[in-house]
């Protein structure tokens, strides 16, 4: 008997289900990053990275933040990113997910309620799992659902603060969540909004400070802004009242005992703040595109979000899996979304538009959907 016997029976009920995952190499048009202003191949972030080599500026931090992993480059970016995006203060993890995973772990306290947004990302599950506040799902951008919520709890005996935890923009329906309508309720109840802006950062906003950027500088929002997607290269930034901030170093495992991030990733993170707010045309290309692939992507079935992730919903896994292997086969990178990822019966295409593809290879694109689904 075999000590993964267990495991080798998880996989083979995984591969019978079409869920079992695997890697597979970048290949095609790129309709699946998350590189949405093609910042990862940057000009301007290389030669930022070669500058901060050439002044002496190291690879490895050499340990946490709290012993000498603590570099000028990850003071400089956290100092820059809260002024560029209106916060109080800033703290930059190694990925959005330990960021996330931090937060909800750490801020939300016993006899607290986080009611989150069914649709918000894994990384905030796994922190509500490790943390010591209640928590309750709230039907999908639904005001009225969060509120209910919060009187029932309040009913039931609740007297701490209720947490509410959105996406801003969702990452499989490309969707936007009600942040003013939320931010209101949470100010009548004496809560605090967390807001996941990772697929916003950049994108939206002025000078691509995301879709909460007008709200930033509260004493009520905390943010988490990615730096791997639209910002082109690594990490995660929690933006909010210093006093997050300070708690976090203080309290939050995966920011207390992490290597703290490689300094040349700041050194690109701050680099990328610049790229975004002096060059704006970046975001008018974007738009462009996404209404092109609006326009020529719905006949077959493409749901038009107004944001750079347009769902082709198909249902079914074995579907799904298909489809994505035909268009591939074509030549356009885009990769197919089962459960657990997105709910039970929405398998999808996920197609991500970036500055990397062109409006001739988006109606390519459309043409391998046509055979692909025919």
């Amino acid at each position: 008997m075999s000590a993964f016997d267990q495991h080798h029976r998880d996989l083979s009920a995984l591969a019978t289900a079409t869920r079992r995952r695997v890697l597979i190499a970048r290949q095609g048009v790129d309709f699946a990053s998350n590189d949405y202003l093609a910042l990862g191949q940057s000009g301007r972030i290389a030669a930022a990275v070669a500058a901060a080599l050439a002044r002496g500026v190291a690879v490895g931090s050499g340990g946490s933040r709290l012993l000498r992993g603590n570099d000028p480059e990850h003071i400089l970016l956290e100092a820059e990113a809260a002024a560029f995006f209106g916060a109080e203060a800033a703290l930059y993890f190694s990925t959005g997910y330990a960021a996330n995973a931090a937060l909800f772990a750490t801020l939300p306290q016993t006899g607290d309620l986080v009611v989150h947004d069914a649709l918000i990302h894994a990384s905030a599950h796994e922190g509500m799992r490790l943390g010591r506040a209640a928590c309750v799902s709230a039907a999908h951008n639904d005001v009225t659902a969060f509120a209910d919520a919060i009187a029932q709890w309040r009913r039931a005996g609740g007297t701490g603060r209720p947490w509410i935890a959105v996406e801003s923009l969702y990452s499989m329906d490309g969707d936007r969540a009600p942040l003013d309508a939320l931010v209101a309720l949470a100010e009548a109840h004496d809560g605090v909004m967390l807001i996941d802006e990772a697929h916003a950062t950049g994108v939206f906003g002025d000078d691509g400070r995301g879709l909460a950027g007008h709200l930033e500088g509260r004493p009520d929002i905390v943010t988490l802004r990615t730096c791997g997607k639209a910002m082109g290269c690594e990490g995660a930034l929690v933006c909010g009242p210093e006093i997050v901030r300070d708690f976090l170093v203080n309290r939050a495992r995966a920011f207390i005992f992490s290597t703290a991030p490689s300094p040349l990733m700041a050194s690109a993170a701050r680099a990328s703040l610049q790229i975004l707010a002096d060059e704006p045309e970046r975001r008018t290309a974007l738009r462009a595109l996404i209404a092109t692939a609006e326009t020529t992507l719905a006949p077959y079935g493409v749901v038009p979000t107004g944001s750079q992730i347009l769902p082709l919903v198909l249902g079914d896994d074995a579907t799904t899996m298909r489809v994505a292997a035909v268009v591939q086969a074509a030549g356009f990178d885009v990769r197919g979304i089962r459960p657990p990822t997105v709910p039970s019966g929405t398998s999808r295409l996920r197609i991500s538009l970036t500055l990397n593809v062109t409006a001739p290879q988006i109606a390519g694109l459309g043409d391998a959907l046509q055979k692909a689904l025919s």
